[in-house]
């Protein structure tokens, strides 16, 4: 027979019941953390600042080796992937006729250009669209329509218009930084706890004070990953930019290569751009860590 389990007046169960349930709470065995979570954890706590720093570089340098390796090996044909001496002697002598310098200062200048340009819009554009709804009724549908329309194929209508100057090429990469900023900036401001500016707006703060006091800083994370998004892109619309209408440049250099049949040189544009790509992130997670030392998840580990 199924056992019923008897309540007292109050609807609780008797002393007798009461002492089984307690016993048997008492001797159930607690669940001990696992060996390989409590293992990481003191592996991370006793990780010193020497291997903090040198940990982001292990898989590289092991890439690194391999690569070696299978070239010194001959499991890699030097047609199909040269060996880093290769590539480090085509880019020494391209230093020293002074032709890699000013292939990267010209990369350089016009990531530049047209970054601030397109930064600066989306910023602007952002804050208008997130902070008024008059602007966001005006302008963000025809801005969404635009962003559907890939900006690398605009390139023969930029050279249309404006030839084969720089104007294409710095207009391109604002054409590919403008959108995720635009798009970041709008999301960050829009999630911005409303009960913080009702808070604002209780301590007095004007609307040009909870502009700089409270939504600039509530969407400030989400800005900066917009920010860090679009360099990415704006190095992959550079690309193409310099592949198809340059006489300098990162790309003129890997394109100037294929026609020569020079794989070290081609190989040299693929690791002059991951070092551009490593040394803007870099970058952006500095900035990061300087504006948003009031955020938690963005503060330096200390233990």
């Amino acid at each position: 027979m199924p056992e019923h389990r008897v309540l007292t007046k109050d609807g609780e169960p008797p002393p007798s019941a009461q002492a089984e349930t307690i016993g048997s709470e008492t001797e159930r065995p607690a669940v001990a953390p696992s060996p390989s979570s409590s293992s990481l954890r003191r592996v991370s706590r006793r990780l010193s600042p020497v291997g903090r720093a040198a940990g982001p570089w292990v898989i590289p340098l092991l890439a690194l080796l391999v690569w070696q390796f299978t070239a010194q090996t001959g499991i890699l044909s030097a047609s199909v992937l040269p060996a880093p001496k290769a590539v480090w002697r085509a880019g020494s002598d391209l230093a020293t006729t002074g032709e890699l310098q000013r292939h990267i200062l010209a990369s350089l200048r016009r990531i530049a250009e047209g970054f601030a340009l397109g930064a600066v819009s989306g910023l602007v554009l952002g804050f208008l669209v997130g902070m008024s709804t008059l602007m966001e009724v005006l302008l963000d549908r025809s801005l969404q329509m635009i962003r559907t329309i890939p900006h690398l194929a605009l390139v023969p209508l930029m050279i249309a218009w404006f030839g084969i100057g720089e104007e294409p090429k710095i207009l391109l990469v604002a054409l590919g930084t403008f959108f995720p900023i635009y798009l970041n900036t709008v999301t960050g401001i829009r999630g911005v706890d409303p009960k913080l500016l009702q808070l604002g707006r209780s301590y007095g703060l004007g609307r040009r004070a909870l502009v700089r006091e409270i939504a600039v800083p509530g969407a400030m994370p989400t800005i900066l990953s917009g920010i860090r998004y679009s360099l990415g892109v704006a190095w992959i619309t550079l690309v193409v930019a310099e592949t198809i209408s340059a006489s300098d440049g990162i790309g003129y250099l890997a394109q100037d290569a294929r026609q020569m049949l020079r794989t070290d040189q081609i190989v040299l544009a693929i690791v002059l751009y991951a070092g551009a790509g490593l040394f803007a992130d870099l970058l952006t997670r500095l900035i990061e860590r300087r504006i948003l030392r009031w955020h938690p998840n963005y503060r330096r580990a200390i233990t």
